[in-house]
């Protein structure tokens, strides 16, 4: 099995919905991105302004590599996320590119999102996620954490971000029968 078969298709979890991002989502994503202009300060990329429309057509262009979805609740477009290849296909895989609106922070919406994902992913067959997540982002790190996600330590120096601030990366894994045990 590779990490295609079946892995990038819509996905729902009551009024939580994944789509595959396609140019349709292009302006609700616009207006989602909008809505916290400071967040991007911690963003490898920046999805504010002018930076938009240019790192969305990379999102669409990006082929197996970063396989992207609009998030909604119920039919508004609140965000976005993405399967990122990493390490062997089939075997394991990222989830990244995460945004979602600042009024669904902290409501348990994101942790709906990603557990929706995981299971996804492990039903899939895939044995490994991961995540990576700026050292100074201490909520989206508080929430893998909860995830049951373990830490397996810091890339240091690992990107220059659109700032030009060099970024350490805390990588993060959860394997499938830890979360088969955590879903237990």
């Amino acid at each position: 099995m590779t990490a295609d078969d079946g892995l990038h298709v819509p996905l729902a979890d009551g009024e939580l919905r994944l789509e595959v991002l396609d140019e349709q989502h292009r302006e609700g994503l616009r207006a989602a991105c909008a809505e916290d202009a400071e967040i991007w300060e911690i963003y490898p990329f920046s999805y504010r302004g002018e930076a938009f429309d240019p790192q969305f057509d990379s999102l669409l262009a990006s082929g197996r590599a970063r396989r992207p979805y609009a998030i909604f609740s119920g039919e508004e477009l609140v965000g976005m996320t993405a399967w990122i290849e990493n390490g062997m296909p089939g075997w394991s895989i990222e989830i990244g590119n995460s945004y979602i609106v600042p009024r669904l922070r902290g409501t348990g919406f994101n942790g709906r999102l990603k557990r929706l994902m995981l299971d996804h992913a492990f039903a899939r067959g895939l044995e490994r996620v991961v995540f990576k997540v700026d050292v100074m982002n201490l909520r989206s790190r508080a929430a893998v954490a909860k995830l049951g996600c373990m830490e397996e330590g810091i890339m240091r120096r690992e990107r220059r971000t659109w700032t030009g601030r060099v970024r350490d990366t805390v990588l993060y894994s959860i394997l499938r029968d830890e979360w088969q045990e955590k879903r237990a």
